[in-house]
């Protein structure tokens, strides 16, 4: 991919606007996780990264690739960075000696100057409905914790995958929480996988797709975290005052309901557009800004879900530059914190000096350019299309937790 060369002066002054357009005044203590993509011909430079990942307080960067571009821009930053192998690569790394080569050239090249703390293998692979696909997902994600063991790297670096929320086939209310039938079976031995590892099962979240699908009868409010009365789950008495909680539990609960109430659950994915087509609801500057800006103020809050209130949260928003190369609706190009000439894309009022917690500078993430252009691998398809991947969510977000808490709300 091609990066856009600021100039020194247009740099600095992008620089200046985003430090100064963007203050709040809670102080962040909390580490904030950033996805940053880079299907887009006009992002800058890594190194010109750096200071707008520092300006939102981000000490974790989520990759979809190992681009090694971005792993030397950010040695010895102390920025915590997951790596991903994108789906493609499933099938070749069943092989554990091709993983062990992977993990070679991608991660331990780089450590430990680069804090690489994290792998993801594959992306949303059990609701593609591939069998072929999903049932490479499991050995692949054992060959390359194999080779973390024999090249000595698995107590610093663990290996996981991000799933959909369709993986739920249920969500309302969120005690009630539950896995698809279908993928109990698939989705169990994964869960045993992150057990004896130690590593979170991740989940991509987007309470925007509920609000797109019924914008009539879910209340915004409750999706953007702002004030609202909320809902009370009526099996655990528990109090809800915004969807992303509500989901998140629903996960603990389905974990639960199948015996792994000790996993951890992370957000790998969650954020809002500020610009969609004429049939995506919501998708404006405005409600971008209390999304993201308000799901900062959270973290920073250190506020846990009602079911998990001892569970640090982990969240990566979604994500740090709008892409003008991804392909689907207006909203897939605009889920950027940042344009790529580095101004904020909305005011989300933070600072540098309000967010970062100074002994751990940030870091920034792009997608693979460490592979040719005519490769298969990540670099080519970057990341999972957004709006591919959210029928599913909407189907099981929509009819099921979404139209119900707003029937609570307004009875």
């Amino acid at each position: 991919m091609r990066s856009m060369e600021f100039s020194r002066s247009h740099y600095f002054a992008s620089l200046i606007f985003v430090i100064s357009g963007l203050l709040f005044q809670v102080k962040i203590v909390t580490s904030i996780g950033i996805n940053y993509g880079q299907i887009a011909n006009n992002l800058p430079t890594p190194e010109n990264v750096i200071p707008l990942v520092k300006s939102i307080g981000a000490t974790k960067v989520k990759l979809y690739d190992a681009d090694p571009r971005v792993l030397k821009a950010f040695a010895n930053t102390g920025v915590e960075f997951i790596v991903g192998l994108g789906n493609e690569y499933l099938a070749k790394m069943k092989d554990p000696e091709n993983a062990k080569a992977w993990v070679k050239s991608n991660v331990q090249a780089f450590l430990p100057a680069t804090k690489i703390t994290c792998i993801t293998v594959g992306n949303e692979v059990l609701t593609f409905n591939d069998t072929s696909l999903s049932g490479c997902l499991l050995p692949a994600m054992q060959s390359v914790h194999t080779a973390l063991v024999n090249l000595g790297l698995d107590k610093q670096v663990s290996v996981t995958t991000a799933h959909s929320l369709a993986v739920l086939a249920a969500s309302y209310p969120p005690s009630a929480g539950a896995f698809r039938k279908d993928l109990v079976d698939c989705i169990t031995p994964i869960l045993d996988f992150h057990v004896k590892t130690g590593s979170p099962f991740l989940i991509n979240a987007y309470p925007y797709f509920a609000y797109k699908g019924n914008p009539k009868q879910v209340p915004l409010d409750f999706v953007l975290f702002q004030p609202n009365q909320g809902i009370i789950d009526p099996s655990s008495n528990l109090h809800y005052d915004n969807m992303l909680f509500a989901q998140m539990d629903a996960v603990y609960a389905a974990l639960a309901a199948v015996g792994y109430k000790k996993l951890m659950v992370h957000i790998s994915e969650t954020g809002w557009p500020s610009k969609g087509d004429a049939d995506e609801a919501g998708a404006t500057p405005d409600n971008a800004k209390k999304y993201n800006g308000n799901l900062i103020k959270l973290i920073s809050s250190k506020k846990r879900t009602p079911m998990r209130p001892n569970c640090e949260l982990n969240i990566y928003v979604f994500a740090m530059f709008n892409e003008n190369m991804k392909p689907g609706p207006t909203s897939e190009r605009n889920y950027g914190l940042f344009k790529p000439d580095g101004t904020p894309a909305y005011s989300l009022g933070i600072s540098a000096a309000t967010t970062t917690n100074t002994t751990v500078p940030p870091t920034i993430t792009p997608p693979t350019a460490a592979l040719p252009d005519n490769s298969s691998g990540p670099g080519s398809t970057g990341y999972l299309s957004i709006s591919s991947a959210t029928k599913g969510r909407c189907r099981v977000i929509g009819p099921v937790i979404f139209m119900l808490v707003c029937i609570s709300l307004f009875l």
